[in-house]
C-alpha cells in the first residue's frame, strides 16, 4: 500500500453531488420510496468480488453522506489496499431507502476508481526491480481527471501533467505545423516562464540529437522498439528525463523497463481500465428491521 494523501472535500464533494443530481433526476428514487417503508432501517456490506486495490473510498462515503447524513459507514479496508475476492471493504447501515439510493453512485465511483488503481498496481508490479515510473495521461474522462489521476497514485503510479497548462509538451502536430523540431523548441521556450519544463515528442533517433541538442528537459520516446528505446536511452546519457509511451501493456513492460527508461506513460489506464466488481450486498439472513412507534 502506498502513502497516500487524500483529496480535498473542496474538489470531491461538488462531484459527488453532481453525479447524484444525474441519478436522482426529477423525482428521486420512485423505486424504493414504493417499495421501502420510510421506517426501515438495513445494514449492507461492500463486498469485493474480484482482487484489487481499493480507491474511492471518501467519495463512497459523501455519496451516502449526501443522500442522508444518518448513514453510518465502517471502513473494513484502508485506501489504496489491496482486497481479495469476497472481502468486506465496508460496512453501511441506516435508513434502507436512502442506502439503497446512494448504492449505484457510490458503486461507479468505487468500482471505477478501484478499476484503474489495480491496472496501475499490475503495472507497477511488472516494472519492480526498475527505475522507470508508471505514469498516466491526459486520456482521461471529461470531468473525472482529478479522481482517475488519483487513483493512479493509489496504485502506486505517478501523474504526467495535469492539464494543458503544466507543461510544455511538443507532439509531433506541433512539430508539422511549426515547420520542424528546432523552430517548435525555440517558440516555445521564448513564450513560456523560467519555471516550465518542456518535452518534446520524437521517434526517431536524429529528432532526438535535434531536441537534446536544443536543451529540453524531457523526451517523450513515442512507440519505438525495445532495441530503439535503449539506443535512445543511451544517446540522452541522462541529459534529460526520458518518457516511453505506446500500446504499453503488462507483458511488455518489463522489456520496456530494462531500457533504463525513466518514465513509462500508459493511456488505457484512466480511459479503458476494466472496473474492480464490487457489490452492496445484505447478507441473505437479515431482514427489514422497522422501528414501529
Amino acid at each position: 500500500m502506498t502513502s497516500l494523501a487524500p483529496l480535498p472535500q473542496i474538489i470531491m464533494e461538488p462531484i459527488v453531488r453532481s453525479a447524484l443530481l444525474e441519478d436522482l433526476g426529477r423525482a428521486g428514487d420512485i423505486t424504493s420510496d414504493a417499495i421501502i417503508p420510510a421506517d426501515c432501517k438495513a445494514t449492507l456490506a461492500l463486498n469485493a468480488r474480484q482482487a484489487g486495490v481499493v480507491a474511492g473510498l471518501d467519495l463512497v462515503m459523501f455519496a451516502f453522506l449526501l443522500v442522508d447524513p444518518g448513514i453510518s459507514i465502517q471502513l473494513r479496508c484502508p485506501e489504496g489496499g489491496k482486497v481479495s475476492a469476497g472481502q468486506t471493504i465496508a460496512i453501511v447501515n441506516g435508513p434502507a431507502r436512502s442506502l439503497l439510493t446512494a448504492e449505484r453512485t457510490a458503486l461507479n465511483f468505487l468500482c471505477k476508481l478501484s478499476g484503474i488503481a489495480t491496472a496501475t498496481a499490475t503495472l507497477v508490479n511488472a516494472v519492480r526491480g526498475h527505475n522507470a515510473k508508471i505514469v498516466c495521461t491526459r486520456k482521461t474522462t471529461p470531468g473525472l481527471r482529478v479522481l482517475e489521476k488519483y487513483a493512479v497514485r493509489a496504485g502506486g503510479g505517478a501523474n504526467h501533467r495535469f492539464a494543458l497548462d503544466d507543461a510544455v509538451l511538443i507532439k509531433d502536430n506541433h512539430i508539422a505545423i511549426a515547420g520542424d523540431i528546432r523552430t517548435a523548441i525555440e517558440r516555445a521556450r521564448s513564450a513560456i516562464g523560467h519555471m516550465v519544463k518542456i518535452e518534446v515528442e520524437v521517434d526517431r533517433l536524429d529528432q532526438l540529437e535535434i531536441a537534446l541538442t536544443a536543451g529540453v528537459d524531457a523526451v517523450l520516446l513515442d512507440n519505438m522498439s525495445v532495441e530503439g528505446l535503449a539506443q535512445a536511452v543511451a544517446m540522452v546519457g541522462g541529459r534529460a528525463i526520458t518518457e516511453a509511451s505506446g500500446r504499453v501493456t503488462r507483458a511488455s513492460a518489463p522489456a520496456i523497463a530494462a531500457t533504463g527508461v525513466d518514465l513509462i506513460s500508459v493511456g488505457w489506464l484512466t480511459h479503458s481500465a476494466p472496473i474492480l466488481d464490487i457489490g452492496l450486498d445484505m447478507p441473505a439472513d437479515r431482514n427489514c428491521n422497522r422501528h414501529l412507534n
